[in-house]
């Protein structure tokens, strides 16, 4: 049997700066444009989850109809229907192949702030 030659592997202390993943350079990132009087600044008032319920409570809608509405991708509005639905906010119904939700007006607003609210204030408020 011949024994195979290997190269020995350089401990961690012996590596030069700048090589292996841990000294690896970060990209930069790119410098943010000033945002012009009238442009959106990148945030709103709302969370995603009032922006699932306000469509909602308009009509029915489908997970890539709401992804378009709010500006995220489908499975976003997947996993906000589910927290809406599991905190009593929404109810999920079979309707043939689709899913329909309903919005529970009653369901009281989750931060302390505004628990002496309800969902369907919020509703009436802002529609």
């Amino acid at each position: 049997m011949v024994a195979s030659r290997r190269t020995p592997k350089k401990s961690p202390s012996a590596r030069t700066p700048g090589s292996g993943a841990a000294g690896r350079a970060r990209p930069k990132k790119a410098p943010q444009a000033a945002v012009e009087p009238g442009q959106p600044r990148g945030w709103t008032f709302l969370t995603n989850h009032a922006h699932v319920l306000l469509c909602l409570a308009q009509g029915s809608r489908t997970a890539r109809e709401l992804s378009l509405l709010i500006g995220i991708t489908e499975r976003s509005v997947q996993a906000i229907l589910a927290d809406l639905i599991a905190d009593g906010y929404l109810e999920k119904t079979k309707v043939g192949r689709r899913n329909s939700y309903s919005v529970n007006p009653s369901g009281r607003l989750r931060h302390p702030l505004e628990s002496a609210h309800t969902v369907g204030e919020l509703i009436n408020a802002l529609t």
